[in-house]
């Protein structure tokens, strides 16, 4: 894409997007194709980490308000279940940069209309302000309870692991982190039917940062003829690295569970969140009735 061109800098993203989505047959959670992208435009890990003011990774966070654009815009549908997936008009898009800005303004023209106090938005007057802030506005709660697990002691956080395993349906699930273990933090049995169970071992790790392939191979020598199956979850993120690793053909399987799918898990379960309803005006409805 042309250098120097007006546009926040999120607008990048859209056709990647789009590109990376066909690559994945047409949908993809949002995890598949954030590291889509970074593949395709091959983004290096020391360009991931870098954080806007939230704590939340800048690009990563300019592939979601991309992503709320090609919504808005029909190229995606708007799932509430995490999944991304093309429209016809999204499989059909070839957009120039042109096109991408025409849309954007257009889209941002119909967002200051129905949103005209809220001066932290988008706006004709500073166009590159989506660049630092989050696209969700309630998604700040997901960066400060990730800062409560990251700075609970490493014991406090294995025992809520060990919590969130069992309110996951493992059984006997037992902390040894604090045995040094060969960097091994628990085990349990997962049981899937009456019939079939397997051993179980994980590592919980409080992140900040990456967790790396190496970290993974060391973790997996650890589990090596001692369990069927491994989960590594961590308050962090994965490299692309860490993930094809935790995947190779003939060694055993290790399960990724970063800081997004945490926040998930708890969210789902109810652990440490209390659910909120909250409610947006659908302008739409009222169109019909407008003299």
């Amino acid at each position: 894409m042309a250098k120097n061109k007006s546009g926040p800098q999120f607008l990048k993203y859209i056709n990647p997007i789009i590109d990376a989505l066909k690559k994945l047959g047409g949908s993809g959670t949002a995890i598949e194709v954030k590291d889509k992208v970074v593949e395709i435009l091959n983004i290096p890990e020391t360009e991931i980490d870098k954080k806007i003011k939230s704590g939340s990774s800048r690009i990563l966070n300019q592939i979601a308000w991309a992503r709320l654009y090609l919504v808005k815009s029909g190229h995606l549908d708007s799932s509430k279940r995490g999944i991304w997936s093309l429209t016809e008009k999204g499989y059909k898009a070839n957009l120039s940069y042109d096109d991408i800005y025409k849309m954007f303004r257009d889209i941002q023209n119909t967002f200051i209309k129905t949103k005209p106090t809220d001066t932290e938005k988008p706006n004709s007057k500073n166009e590159k302000i989506e660049d630092e802030i989050e696209v969700d506005e309630d998604i700040s709660y997901k960066e400060k309870f990730l800062d409560i697990l990251r700075n609970i002691s490493p014991s406090g956080f294995e025992r809520i692991c060990q919590r969130l395993l069992r309110e996951s349906d493992f059984q006997q699930v037992v902390v040894t982190g604090q045995s040094s273990d060969g960097g091994i933090d628990g085990h349990g049995i997962l049981k899937v039917n009456p019939l079939v169970s397997f051993k179980v071992i994980f590592q919980c790790k409080r992140y900040q940062g990456a967790v790396s392939a190496s970290q993974i191979r060391d973790f997996r020598g650890a589990m090596t003829g001692r369990a069927d199956k491994g989960i590594f979850l961590t308050t962090g993120r994965f490299t692309l690295e860490a993930k094809k690793e935790a995947l190779r053909d003939g060694v055993p399987p290790i399960e990724l569970v970063d800081g997004e799918q945490l926040v998930e898990m708890f969210e789902k379960l109810e652990l440490g969140l209390k659910p909120k309803i909250t409610y947006e005006i659908d302008n739409n409805f009222f169109e019909e009735f407008t003299d």
